[in-house]
């Protein structure tokens, strides 16, 4: 042994004195000193991550610290602690938790690819996914930021399970409801409901959180699929929960009702189905008790058939079906009024309109309905949609006999969907202080916007004063939404002058708010003073100011300056040049992409087994 050892020593030393007079080393040697390098720099590795004792971590410890890191929003660092650290430092053989913890991190944020390779990597180790594994993988398709691929992938993952006989359990299957949902396949969502429903799998409700979310990407018939929705849960004996009426405040906002002459005979008619029977007698009330209380089953086909109508062939059939025999013809719609109206049957049996101001029936509770109402009238804006539900005051009234209070998040939406005005703001506010809510600047910035959206800017600022006086700072997006009501050059020049002092840095979206209302005015002067203003500050423009400039740097079709004059269009030639120029030496801005804070710092690391690229290519 101690020969062996001399030996070493003397082919060391006689390596550095060829190495010193310049001489080359003979292939053996070489290859001596490369392994004698490779033991070194593994050595100094080890030696790295050897803890006081002399143990090892263990890989639940490595388990635990990428948990945290996860939860403290530091991805990036957690795929690095176990590729580089675990994996390539201390060689230890991952667990199917390892795996699973970073795949449930890559879904939350939609790192999609990431967390298709770790699953990868995980079967290629022989390692036995979880049932955690499959949600988190379909949570990723569903967060993906590139929906379709998202869906596309998550249909090839049910595939690949189908093939192996692998079961999804009811997380699994409502983390790819989800995934459809956020597509806006309705039709797919009712697919995997059947499959829910044959496996036995309950049906809650998270199961029509995501129906009702599907119905939020159809902007022509979602809100009155919602409803549809809506009875059908409360038909099944299914109690909404606040996300349920967070869901459909943003269907009430986003969503038109279609066909008003469909949905009076799809939505009227169920509540009448809906609304129990009163019976003469002592046992009146205790019929309707249990009439309340009995549940019917979920009639897939009936359901599916009634939210996918044909328009056209069923809703003109079916519409007559409302109206009295002598009164069909007056049963139309006009579609020129301009605000909600319901068609009522007198006590002397004609029809007469009733304006939104009057007292509605609520479409959330079936058992509030007059019979007397005949058919709906045009719904265009969303404080008529939410006047169908109850408005404010009949809105948090069903809330509360469902047991539930308000949400920031629903005083929020409640905010997007109101009528704007001052009185809206101070009925909001007392709200939340009934229900003990403490409002956000998320809030007030969306109240600002809705008063700008009117023009009115002196209301707007007057509810960011109402801000500050609740001890809130106004933001970025504040300013933003307070620019959609700055028509003069006077007031945009203020503002931005204001947002300095606050020291707040103009970004693109308050320019693009101004840079709108000046291009709808032409009004070129204001345009040459905000692209100067951006190029002081060094603000890049996006894609969506670039093309408004671009709008308005042309000229009309209709336009000839030979033949007319304008005196809007006077000064676009001078535009025209100083635009040209203010490309040349402005900067553009780069869109970042959505995975770049998660990728790894390092260009390359060893993991399992393998070389290969740390960041995904898209």
């Amino acid at each position: 042994m101690e020969c062996d050892v001399h030996r070493d020593d003397v082919c060391i030393r006689r390596h550095g004195m060829r190495q010193r007079h310049g001489l080359p080393l003979i292939p053996e040697q070489q290859l001596d000193l490369k392994h004698r390098d490779a033991d070194e720099d593994d050595a100094q590795l080890l030696e790295k991550f050897k803890s006081r004792t002399g143990r090892k971590n263990t890989t639940y410890w490595y388990f635990l610290q990428c948990k945290r890191l996860i939860k403290e929003d530091k991805l990036a660092e957690a795929l690095v602690l176990f590729e580089a650290d675990m994996l390539k430092g201390e060689r230890l053989r991952p667990e199917e938790y390892n795996y699973t913890v970073l795949i449930g991190g890559c879904g939350r944020v939609g790192f999609l690819k990431k967390a298709f390779q770790l699953y990868s990597n995980m079967k290629k180790r022989g390692i036995e996914p979880s049932d955690a594994t499959y949600t988190a993988l379909f949570n990723a398709c569903a967060e993906s930021p590139w929906k379709q691929s998202g869906l596309e992938q998550a249909l090839k993952l049910k595939q690949e399970l189908l093939k192996k006989n692998i079961p999804l359990s009811a997380i699994s299957q409502h983390a790819l409801l989800k995934t459809v949902a956020f597509v806006g396949d309705l039709k797919s969502c009712f697919q995997i409901l059947r499959e829910m429903l044959e496996n036995g799998q309950p049906i809650t409700q998270e199961t029509f959180h995501y129906l009702l979310m599907s119905c939020v990407k159809d902007k022509q018939h979602g809100f009155r699929r919602a409803l549809q929705v809506w009875h059908q849960m409360l038909r099944i004996g299914i109690k909404p929960d606040t996300q349920n009426y967070n869901i459909l405040l943003r269907v009430a906002r986003d969503c038109g009702i279609g066909d008003p002459g469909l949905a009076s005979v799809l939505l009227l008619k169920r509540i009448e189905e809906m609304t129990p029977k009163l019976t003469s007698g002592r046992k009146s009330h205790r019929t309707k008790a249990k009439e309340e209380m009995s549940c019917q089953p979920l009639d897939m086909d009936a359901f599916e058939s009634e939210l996918f109508v044909d328009t056209q062939s069923h809703g003109q059939a079916k519409e007559a079906d409302f109206c009295l025999p002598k009164e069909k013809d007056q049963c139309k719609i006009d579609a020129s009024q301009n605000e909600t109206q319901m068609l009522t049957v007198s006590p002397n049996g004609s029809l007469t309109c009733q304006p939104q101001s009057s007292r509605l029936p609520n479409l959330l509770d079936p058992s509030t309905c007059h019979t007397a109402v005949v058919a709906l009238g045009p719904v265009n804006s969303a404080s008529d949609r939410l006047a169908l539900i109850g408005n404010l005051e009949g809105f948090l009234e069903k809330m509360a006999k469902d047991g539930l209070e308000p949400s920031i998040k629903t005083i929020t939406l409640l905010a997007d969907v109101m009528q704007p005005g001052s009185q809206s703001v101070q009925s909001l506010i007392n709200v939340a202080k009934k229900s003990a809510v403490t409002l956000d600047e998320t809030f007030f910035n969306i109240m600002i916007r809705r008063v700008t959206k009117a023009g009115d800017l002196s209301g707007a600022k007057a509810v960011k004063a109402l801000m500050v006086n609740k001890g809130l700072v106004a933001n970025a997006q504040t300013f933003c939404s307070i620019a959609l009501a700055c028509r003069r050059q006077k007031d945009a020049m203020q503002l931005l002058t204001e947002m300095e002092s606050c020291g707040l840095v103009p970004n693109t979206h308050v320019y693009s708010a101004l840079i709108s209302q000046a291009v709808k005015r032409l009004d070129y002067a204001y345009l040459h003073e905000l692209l100067q203003h951006m190029h002081k500050l060094q603000v890049p423009p996006n894609d969506v100011i670039i093309r408004q400039l671009e709008f308005a740097a042309q000229y009309p079709s209709s336009y000839d300056k030979l033949k007319s004059r304008n005196i809007y269009l006077d000064k676009i030639d001078g535009f025209r040049g100083f635009y040209k120029q203010w490309l040349e030496f402005m900067p553009g801005q780069e869109t970042p992409h959505p995975w770049e804070k998660y990728r790894s710092l390092k260009p390359e690391t060893e993991q399992d087994g393998l070389t290969s690229q740390h960041q995904v290519s898209e």
